[in-house]
């Protein structure tokens, strides 16, 4: 008989997780908490790691990617005090294969993978699913799972569960401790949405950034979508954020910028907005990612958090490489969670802690790192926009020779 895995959660680590694990020979059942896939959410990167994942995974040619075509001068600015823009080094600048992508495609590409093409055995998922309790005897994990419709209650065994549910994970804290065992506060917020239009004055798909000490905004362009809005800004008290209207502490924070345009039209836009992410930023450190037959895996292990923009790439990373540690070690768990670990530990802490020093980028600590690092990032930016310029013109050249011909 195949063995059975509990997969808890939805997101992109839980069906990375079910389609490794299904590619391992096993046979995985998701719980997800919400009554229905989500769909939509907010800009993210994908990094070559999450790209390479992505294929291994067999779901990239599922996968939309909305990367804007670079023209000479660059499709990113940065607005000073005094409301004037220049340009500045954009995100997707840099040589290394980032793909622009909303959450909503990965679970898209990822959904086509676990349920779609006509494949015969499609990945059970069961909406409105928790679990309870977790009990490991010797030769599996009972789960105590409940039905949010119902109020049900019901126990079933399973050889392995695995924890995909995201930072504040229920499955981390049942089998592992609290959440302050694990999740260092990195006393900041962030609020991030889907705008309807673009800045005023602004192309389609241009990205803009407005910074100041410990507080930053960016507008994220897209090729076929509108822009997306990302916000953060550095705080003391995050618990008090979390009193009252969420949009009246994203305003609260960046008062006296609604004089500049871009700031305005973006507060405006988050007002009209359907739904927006609203939540303080903290990484997720622990000594093991496995306890038994219980595995984490994602934010629930390792979150980097957002400012490490790598979320998404070691979710799909992860999913990918505990399926090949299970079909690498098909008949000694211990040994293949030992495997996962191993091989991907070396990786996870470089990312984690290069984030602080992506946080400077992000949202400057202070006036002088906000000059230093404006100063750096022009010198790059200049580098890197020259030879750009240069491949540009020489592929439009050899674009219009072709024509010609």
């Amino acid at each position: 008989m195949q063995k059975r895995a509990l997969v808890v959660g939805l997101g992109i680590a839980g069906m990375s997780a079910a389609i490794g694990l299904r590619r391992a020979g096993w046979t995985p059942v998701i719980a997800e908490r919400a009554a229905e896939r989500r769909t939509g959410g907010y800009y993210i990167f994908m990094f070559p790691e999450g790209v390479r994942a992505a294929g291994d995974l067999g779901v990239a040619d599922h996968l939309h990617t909305r990367n804007p075509v670079w023209r000479p001068g660059g499709n990113t600015w940065s607005v000073d005090r005094r409301g004037r823009r220049r340009p500045a080094l954009g995100l997707l600048d840099a040589p290394s294969g980032l793909a622009a992508v909303l959450r909503g495609d990965i679970e898209a590409a990822l959904w086509q993978g676990i349920t779609g093409d006509g494949i015969d055995d499609a990945v059970e998922v069961r909406f409105a699913t928790t679990p309870v309790e977790i009990t490991e005897g010797a030769g599996g994990v009972q789960v105590l799972l409940e039905d949010a419709g119902t109020g049900n209650r019901y126990r079933e065994d399973f050889d392995l569960v695995v924890g995909a549910d995201g930072m504040r994970s229920s499955v981390r804290r049942m089998v592992f401790g609290p959440d302050e065992d694990y999740m260092a506060n990195w006393k900041s917020m962030i609020c991030a949405f889907q705008m309807k239009e673009q800045v005023p004055s602004y192309e389609a798909c241009d990205s803009i950034l407005v910074s100041r000490p410990k507080r930053a905004m960016w507008v994220f362009g897209l090729a076929d979508h509108a822009p997306c809005a990302w916000l953060t800004f550095r705080t003391e008290d995050i618990p008090d954020r979390f009193a009252g209207s969420s949009i009246e502490q994203v305003r609260a924070a960046f008062s006296g910028m609604e004089d500049d345009p871009v700031v305005c039209h973006v507060l405006a836009s988050l007002e009209e907005a359907p739904d927006h992410v609203f939540d303080s930023i903290h990484q997720v450190k622990m000594p093991r990612w496995s306890a038994g037959r219980v595995v984490l895996v994602g934010d629930a292990a390792w979150c980097m958090n957002t400012f490490s923009a790598m979320g998404s790439s070691s979710s799909l990373r992860g999913g990918a490489a505990l399926g090949v540690a299970l079909q690498e070690h098909p008949d000694d768990l211990a040994a293949a969670l030992d495997a996962y670990e191993t091989g991907l530990r070396p990786y996870i802490t470089r990312q984690q802690r290069s984030a602080r020093i992506k946080q400077q980028r992000f949202v400057p600590s202070s006036r002088p790192v906000e000059v230093l690092g404006s100063v750096v990032l022009e010198l790059i930016r200049k580098v890197v926009h020259r030879r750009m310029t240069v491949e540009y013109t020489a592929e439009s050249t050899s674009t219009l020779s072709g024509t010609g011909r």
